[in-house]
């Protein structure tokens, strides 16, 4: 059984009394269980667009969308989205915001039940501490926290991160990079995540699905990411082997900016040997 298809997928957009727009053209992609996902590309390339279809808040003009062979056509618990805002409620403590969707998925289980899980999942993300504070009184890490805890108390099968750690520094984000490499790799999780930071997508990515340049945006490349999991973040990031799958990814976005014709089915890349050091890290 396929796990997650995005079919031959379209999407249009009409505007008042503009011509409609097309986003995105014929997008096929299979993602397997326990896949990381990674997808760049120029602004206005459809990547969030896509996303918005994997989580059933934006329709598909044209294909489909399937999890597990069954047609997706609306939200469900089995996909959870965390956004690069955290979304919180101001007037909710992080455990309220927890409990939010821990209700929302498990009402038929006990009020002292339904708050062991959300206190499993606030635990897990470090913010045990910091439960019963409201976003005001935290940081913006914690915040995303807090939305990854929120996320992550549905028990989904895939997680959906829409430039997640975009807002935050530089050592935060690579604090929650880890996170919620951890928590992949622990939790069998698929995920999908929409990035600008082309070493962000290198370093957490099985795949890195790079977009053509819209109107009519599509697939331009898929390029594998071979690093053994789980990954040393110093080790790798100062390999050769990481070096060249990031500049294979600058020159793709770099020949869509300047106008290079991209080939219907993209050339293999140089084969790359994963040193021993890296592939063991």
């Amino acid at each position: 059984m396929k796990f997650l298809e995005i079919i031959n997928v379209g999407k249009t957009y009409t505007v008042g009394g503009r011509p409609p727009a097309e986003i995105l053209h014929q997008v096929s992609l299979d993602i397997r269980k326990g896949e990381f996902i990674a997808t760049i590309g120029h602004s206005g390339c459809g990547k969030s667009t896509m996303l918005s279809m994997l989580a059933g808040l934006t329709d598909v003009t044209a294909g489909s969308i399937c999890f597990k062979e069954i047609e997706i056509d609306g939200p469900g618990p089995e996909r959870a989205v965390v956004f690069q805002h955290h979304s919180l409620l101001p007037w909710r403590t992080v455990m309220g915001n927890v409990m939010l969707a821990v209700d929302q998925v498990f009402r038929g289980e006990g009020k002292a039940a339904r708050r062991t899980r959300a206190e499993r999942w606030i635990e897990t993300v470090g913010l045990k501490e910091h439960r019963h504070k409201y976003p005001h009184e935290i940081s913006g890490g914690m915040k995303q926290r807090a939305g990854i805890a929120r996320a992550l108390s549905m028990e989904p099968e895939v997680l959906l991160l829409d430039e997640p750690f975009g807002a935050l520094d530089a050592l935060t984000r690579a604090q929650l990079q880890d996170e919620v490499l951890r928590l992949h790799l622990e939790n069998n999780l698929t995920v999908f995540m929409v990035t600008h930071d082309i070493d962000e997508a290198v370093y957490c990515s099985d795949r890195i699905v790079m977009m053509r340049m819209g109107p009519r945006a599509g697939i331009g490349r898929i390029l594998d990411v071979p690093f053994a999991r789980p990954r040393e973040r110093l080790s790798l990031m100062e390999s050769a082997e990481f070096a060249a799958l990031r500049n294979q990814c600058v020159r793709f976005l770099y020949d869509q900016k300047h106008g290079a014709t991209v080939p219907a089915k993209a050339p293999a890349p140089l084969p790359i040997t994963v040193s021993a050091e890296v592939a063991t890290a």
